[in-house]
């Protein structure tokens, strides 16, 4: 099956680090920067902040939010990972499952240009994301009106996560491949395509948010 991912853009990329990561990556770097301060003039001490360097620098990575974009294509991956299935549902949708590893980006991104006509959080466990009892999971599911009709986000929280952090809110306005969320560390992302609307990727094919085009012409 042909890839639709776009090539990155010309010049150099910017790279912030996610909103809703501080609560993580402020102690993990304050930590390491004591650690440092402390390791001097000694090789013991010096060793023992090597753990805690290598944690913060774990931390600064998983939490990263390049730019994005720009991306042809109707509709774009919500987030980067894996395809994990690509399912035909009862009402004639179908759904994309991407999971997200901890090595991936966890910011997600807007599908398609719309409105955001509901942010709704549901409550739930926290199984690993490939696992099919993560059903069950905690999850936020987004539904964007567009040119096309409805299209539907879930985030689900993976074994590790315990909290999902939305960035717009109900009614607000939002571009195609603008970010919508965070999930803190490994988890899984569906997008439900409209009726009538043929995917463009298929199980195992690497996915990025914003760029990998999603459904086929």
């Amino acid at each position: 099956m042909t890839d639709h991912s776009s090539p990155p853009p010309s010049g150099r990329s910017r790279i912030r680090m996610a909103r809703g990561s501080a609560p993580w990556l402020v102690p993990a770097c304050t930590a390491a920067a004591t650690a440092v301060l402390a390791s001097r003039g000694s090789r013991w001490r010096a060793a023992l902040a090597v753990p805690t360097v290598a944690l913060a620098a774990g931390m600064a990575w998983f939490f990263r939010d390049p730019d994005r974009g720009p991306a042809t294509g109707r509709i774009l991956s919500a987030a980067d990972g894996v395809v994990q299935s690509v399912d035909a549902q009862p009402d004639g949708r179908t759904r994309l499952t991407v999971f997200m590893n901890p090595l991936n980006v966890h910011v997600n991104r807007a599908p398609l240009a719309g409105t955001v006509v509901g942010v709704e959080h549901r409550p739930g466990g926290f199984r690993p994301a490939f696992d099919k009892d993560s059903e069950r999971n905690e999850r936020v599911i987004w539904t964007f009106e567009t040119e096309i009709g409805e299209i539907t986000v879930v985030q689900i929280a993976g074994a590790m996560v315990r909290r999902i952090v939305p960035y717009l809110a109900e009614g607000q306005k939002v571009e195609k491949g603008e970010r919508i969320g965070l999930i803190r560390f490994g988890s899984r992302v569906d997008v439900y395509l409209p009726a009538g609307i043929l995917p463009a990727v298929a199980s195992g094919q690497q996915v990025r948010a914003g760029e990998t085009r999603l459904d086929s012409d």
